[in-house]
């Protein structure tokens, strides 16, 4: 069995293609002036890389989750920013393909495959991060609607988003099961874009809070029904923490390859520095955690693209190795490069402040090391 069909691995070099010649000169004024290009976006919609989970029934591609990856692995490798703009999309919605009807994904899956529409996926609070079954953000049924009041933050990309699928309490007498989701318009009467936080790195977009204010929804919005959001928030964090793991591994390789081309041209001692034994032994050191990386975030895919009763553990697993890889292996590169390493005139202290935020984003690797255990020990 061949390890990619000739599908996705079109997919593949044709990214790696376009993030070579078009994304990777971009790379770092983007993160400097903190704005992501629209001409990009334009390119990336072109290429059809908003629709990859989404059928083609619905104008996607029709892809898994290893396409997912094998795309924002290319990208991260030269832009955190870029792999990160696809892998919000495919965030906010997972929920839709997973617990969507009929009439819902007809209505919301076309808009969204084309990149006419972006949506966002709003589960964090302020008081509610790691601990998901303390949201606040309320939805009260009235008739055909709901109205919803609450606050969501750290919502990537809200401020450019057309569609948030929401995580709301219909019941706050039952915990985690009283969670439910709902597809909200995002330019809805009563939606406010709050605060854009100051962030370390991936200043390439912004992270806001929400604030709802008697936004009234239709009721025919909601997602699979009430009390099922807690259940279809993790499902969906199981489908898409590859992804985020897939991240991590594009930027470690990036890291590794800049640090390995440093070292050739860079002479100490009359020879270059690739000739230490210590820096050949960090080099290794930090080749092995990729490779390792780049094997189990497949295996994570895969599993997660055939129903495989492991997917969520591998899942939790990949995100976990592969984005303390990214921080273990953008650390050692910087150290490689020396004091030119903590400079901004070379890339590395920019995809050492990336590679924090992927420890984080999408359960923290905490929590990651709880749900590994709770599967090993069940």
């Amino acid at each position: 069995m061949a390890e990619f069909t000739p599908e996705q691995e079109m997919f593949r070099d044709m990214v790696r293609r376009i993030a070579n010649e078009k994304i990777a000169p971009l790379a770092e004024e983007i993160e400097v002036k903190g704005h992501y290009p629209d001409e990009l976006i334009v390119l990336l919609r072109e290429q059809g890389l908003f629709g990859i989970p989404i059928p083609e029934e619905y104008g996607g591609a029709g892809h898994g989750i290893l396409t997912s990856c094998l795309v924002t692995e290319e990208l991260a490798k030269v832009c955190s920013n870029s792999a990160m703009i696809i892998a919000n999309q495919e965030l906010g919605v997972t929920p839709i393909l997973l617990a969507g009807n009929a009439e819902q994904k007809a209505k919301y899956l076309p808009l969204i495959a084309s990149g006419e529409n972006r949506i966002s996926f709003a589960l964090t609070e302020p008081e509610a991060g790691s601990d998901v079954s303390g949201i606040r953000t309320k939805a009260k049924r009235d008739g055909n609607e709901y109205i919803i009041n609450g606050a969501k933050r750290f919502i990537s990309c809200a401020d450019v988003a057309d569609l948030i699928c929401v995580f709301v309490k219909t019941n706050s007498d039952a915990g985690h099961r009283g969670i439910s989701a709902i597809v909200v318009d995002a330019h809805s009467p009563g939606i406010t874009i709050g605060k854009r936080e100051d962030k370390m790195g991936f200043r390439g977009f912004n992270a806001c809070e929400i604030y709802f204010d008697d936004v009234h929804v239709p009721a025919e919005n909601l997602l699979s029904g009430e009390g099922q959001g807690f259940r279809l928030a993790m499902q969906t964090l199981d489908k898409t923490r590859p992804i985020v793991g897939s991240m991590g591994l594009g930027l470690a390789d990036g890291c590794l390859n800049y640090a390995i081309k440093y070292s050739k041209e860079r002479v100490q001692f009359g020879r270059p520095i690739s000739n230490l034994q210590g820096l050949q032994f960090m080099m290794a050191d930090m080749a092995i955690l990729v490779e390792a990386s780049r094997q189990l975030i497949y295996r994570a895919a895969r599993a997660a693209d055939t129903g495989d009763p492991e997917a969520a553990k591998l899942a939790a697993m990949s995100k976990c190795l592969a984005t303390d890889t990214a921080m273990r292996v953008s650390t050692d590169a910087v150290q490689i490069l020396g004091g030119s390493g903590y400079m901004r005139d070379y890339p590395l202290e920019r995809r050492m402040r990336e590679a924090k935020l992927l420890q984080i984003v999408e359960g923290t690797n905490q929590i990651q090391r709880v749900v590994i255990a709770s599967k090993l020990l069940a």
